[in-house]
């Protein structure tokens, strides 16, 4: 999808009576600060990182601090994603936590436990990378060295608590990269959700899978996704159990290239609801986005490539709108919007704790 470039921008439609009030996170790729909105698209609140960080991305804590991805300059790999500074910030953009590690990306989560478990990349031993099947390779590339994910989840003091990589538990019979993708990377984990069973969700774009991982034996327990999502991002667990995906669609085996945010039933396998924009293309992210199941039953979408924000109902009619405003330039884009993903939070919930 284009988007319009002399159209409206901040909120451009909002259903009083069947919008879930509340205020929304979210930072611009480039930006130097992270924004608080409320409906009517106003800026209630900013944080701002200490320099040089920029951020990248971030989600309120239920005590009302901001935990923040922050590109650092000292990112190892230079992939999409890579962010190797994680900064706990307070109301006030007061630094009470941060880690460190050039290896670091894409996502993180704070455990019930109170630790924070993160991704990171580590190079291949060779005679696995052989085994890996599928990707394009661009000629001279051929001994190129080839990354793989790891997880490891940090006390607060920094300390390993535990830790997991992909080339001991993942099958390369299993996963197979997209043909349209490099080989540079084997699965390129994009997001990890601790499930209500201590167990981990985790997401992998170049394979287009999400699978979980028991976290006693590190072993897969469940995967699906090839040939049905594509390059998807941001699975979530649901209060009924089921999984909300973004299915991003690039590279969609059947059907065109569009996005679409889809309820997997786990136990079933079973698509049990999705959005689809109308037309199909006025929803539509190469990469990025996510999306949040709100309190009354809405779905709140991050299409991420556009930096358009959208709630719809279960019917999937838009009841909010918001065009992100702000332009910073990224990666040679001069009118770059993209926001990797958002989050809408109530104004009397514990994270707010009534500020604005």
């Amino acid at each position: 999808m284009g988007f319009p470039i002399f159209g409206s921008t901040g909120t451009t439609h909002w259903d009083r009576e069947k919008a879930f009030p509340g205020v929304t996170v979210y930072t611009t790729f480039g930006s130097d600060h992270v924004n608080l909105v409320d409906m009517e698209g106003v800026v209630v609140h900013t944080w701002t990182p200490p320099a040089p960080l920029e951020p990248y991305y971030g989600f309120m804590l239920p005590n009302g601090n901001l935990s923040l991805r922050c590109q650092s300059g000292e990112e190892q790999w230079k992939f999409g994603g890579a962010s190797a500074t994680i900064v706990e910030l307070d109301w006030d953009s007061n630094v009470v936590w941060r880690y460190d590690n050039p290896a670091i990306h894409h996502d993180h989560e704070i455990l019930k436990n109170g630790n924070t478990m993160v991704i990171g990349w580590e190079p291949l031993a060779r005679e696995l990378v052989a085994k890996i099947q599928g990707g394009a390779v661009a000629p001279g590339e051929e001994e190129h060295e080839v990354v793989s994910d790891y997880l490891r989840e940090l006390a607060p003091d920094g300390s390993t608590a535990w830790e997991w990589h992909g080339s001991d538990h993942l099958d390369p019979a299993h996963e197979v990269i997209c043909s349209l993708e490099g080989r540079h990377e084997w699965t390129h984990c994009n997001g990890v959700t601790e499930l209500q069973d201590g167990n981990l969700l985790l997401s992998f774009r170049q394979t287009s899978t999400i699978l979980i991982v028991d976290k006693f034996t590190g072993d897969v327990k469940w995967r699906f996704g090839p040939g049905e999502f594509s390059h998807q991002h941001n699975p979530t667990q649901l209060e009924n159990g089921n999984i909300l995906v973004f299915d991003n669609g690039e590279h969609r085996v059947r059907g065109g290239c569009f996005s679409r945010v889809v309820e997997l039933d786990p136990k079933t396998s079973e698509i049990v609801w999705q959005y689809r924009g109308d037309p199909p293309l006025s929803l539509f992210s190469t990469g990025i986005s996510g999306a949040q199941r709100l309190p009354n039953g809405n779905t709140f979408i991050c299409d991420g490539r556009t930096g358009r924000l959208v709630e719809v109902t279960t019917e999937g009619e838009i009841v909010w709108e918001y065009m992100n405003p702000e332009t910073f330039p990224w990666r040679g884009d001069k009118r770059n919007r993209a926001i990797f993903r958002a989050h809408r939070y109530a104004v009397d919930g514990p994270e707010i704790q009534g500020r604005v």
